[in-house]
This record gives structure tokens, sequence and C-alpha cells, in this order.
């Protein structure tokens, strides 16, 4: 089997770009699977001299980055002891201004619910030079892995991607009628915690209760578990389940065509049906 060379000499044929000093780059990892990565998260991984990164990176990944990388944990996980948002972004500043190759990598994409957008806003506003590389987001690609279709022409022509945690002191300013009344499906991010509570907003404000609903945890890895169930019994299913974060919901007709593809699906890669490939080692500190 070939060996995929890794650093920043291997990617010359595909034109790109070099991490010079004293710039930050945010990378998005992707939702686990490290073979989800893109070709432009590997280059950054491999110049790097400093990695600040999230609690849902694989282990793998940052196995690709060069072996004289610091490594520093900054995840932020909902309901327990994490890093200040402000502290990360002074930290990204701070190593910056002292000459690093700074990556910040994290799951997902970073301006999909990743406080990307204000991790850039921060570094602008001290005039820190930075890139943005995209990954696969945890909504879209969690749903591939369990063979749930984001839109189909008969099904939905879009899509809502939300979070159920809210930012503090904005608790009551989404409504989730208002989103009910559109009609388009609904992809949760960070919503387990909330789930009773969103699931009676919705049926409250005009969702069937028997519209499909699954609930996709730790996606896109070999402990990838999907329910299946319905807006008005999942809070109670996934209860039941022992299933809670990280986990992706997703709300309308869509999900019922899991059913009809799930026997036929294989992943990408032993071939077995319905379960992903890779093996998933989510790192965070000693």
């Amino acid at each position: 089997m070939t060996k995929f060379p890794v650093g920043p000499d291997a990617f010359d044929s595909f034109g790109l770009p070099r991490f010079p000093p004293g710039e930050v780059w945010l990378a998005g990892a992707g939702p686990g699977d490290p073979g989800l990565l893109t070709l432009h998260a590997v280059n950054a991984l491999g110049q790097a001299d400093v990695i600040l990164y999230d609690a849902l990176v694989h282990a793998a990944v940052l196995r690709l980055a060069r072996p004289e990388v610091t490594l520093e944990f900054a995840g932020k996980r909902g309901g327990r002891p994490s890093p200040e948002q402000r502290d990360i972004t002074e930290r990204l500043i701070e190593l910056a201004r002292q000459g690093h190759r700074v990556l910040r990598l994290k799951g997902g994409d970073p301006f999909v619910f990743g406080r990307g957008g204000e991790e850039t806003l921060g570094l602008a506003l001290a005039g820190i030079s930075f890139r943005v590389i995209p990954g696969l987001t945890a909504g879209l690609a969690g749903l591939t892995y369990a063979n749930i279709p984001a839109t189909t022409r008969d099904t939905n022509h879009g899509v809502i991607l939300i979070t159920g945690q809210y930012a503090a002191g904005q608790e009551r300013v989404l409504e989730w009628g208002a989103l009910a009344r559109t009609r388009l499906p609904i992809i949760l991010y960070m919503g387990m915690g909330r789930l009773a509570e969103i699931t009676r907003s919705l049926i409250a404000g005009g969702v069937a209760p028997g519209l499909p609903v699954a609930v996709v945890h730790n996606a896109t890895t070999p402990d990838q578990r999907v329910l299946v169930s319905d807006v008005g019994h999942v809070a109670e299913a996934a209860a039941e389940q022992g299933l809670g974060s990280p986990a992706i919901v997703a709300i309308g007709e869509m999900v019922r065509l899991r059913e009809a593809l799930l026997p036929f699906a294989i992943t990408l890669s032993d071939g077995s049906p319905g379960v992903p490939p890779g093996s998933h080692q989510p790192v965070a500190p000693d």
C-alpha cells in the first residue's frame, strides 16, 4: 500500500500555501473520521509550530503534525469546565506575536458553530493575519454516515442548521415555533441537553409529533450510534438509550429514507454495512 507523504514539501503539486511565522490558521478537522480531513488542513498540520486543538479532534489527526510541534488543549465542552473563549483568543494572539506558526484546530468547520468567527474577529482587531480552512461540518457529514440525505427533491429543498446551546442571556431569543412554520427540516447541533424542551416547543409551534427524528451519536466514528424515533418520543428514547453529547439531531421527512438505504450501504473502509471507518480516539489533556 502506498503511504501518503506528509510535510510542507509533499504537497508542491497541489500548490498549497506556506505557513508564514506570526500567522494564525484556523482549520476544521471534520466530524470525527480522520479520513475526512482536507489536504489544506494536513498541509497546515505539517508546518505549524503550535497547535491549539479542540476536544473532539481525533488523535490520528494530531499525529500528522511535525514531531517538534507544541500541542495545547483548548477544547470547550458544554456543561463541563472549559477554557474561556477570551483566554483562547488571547493565547492565539500571544503566540502569533511571538513569531510562531499557530494552528487553531477545530472539530467540524470553524465557522459553523465553532466560534471561529469570534476568534478571527479578535485576531483582526489585534492586527494578526489569519487564514480559515474549511472542514466538513458534523451536521451534514454525520447524516451522510448515517445514510440520511440532508436534502432530496422529493422531501425538502433546504434545511435549517441550528444550535441548541445558547449564548448567555439569549435563551429566550430563539422562537422554535417560527422554525416549525417554515416546514424545513432542522439539523440540531449541541441540543441533547435541551432535547425535551426543544421538541415540546416544536410541537407547540405546529410540528406533528409523528415527524421522524434521527439522533446520530459520535458521528462518523466506530462508536457511532443512530436512534430513529419521532418528535413526540425522541427525548425519552434517547435518555433510555443513554445517548448524550456529542450528537447531531435531524428532524424531518428525509429521515425515513435511512430505512431503505441502510441494507445496501457500505463504508469507505472495509465494506461492512452500517459501521463507519477508522478508529475514534478524541484527545483531551491528562
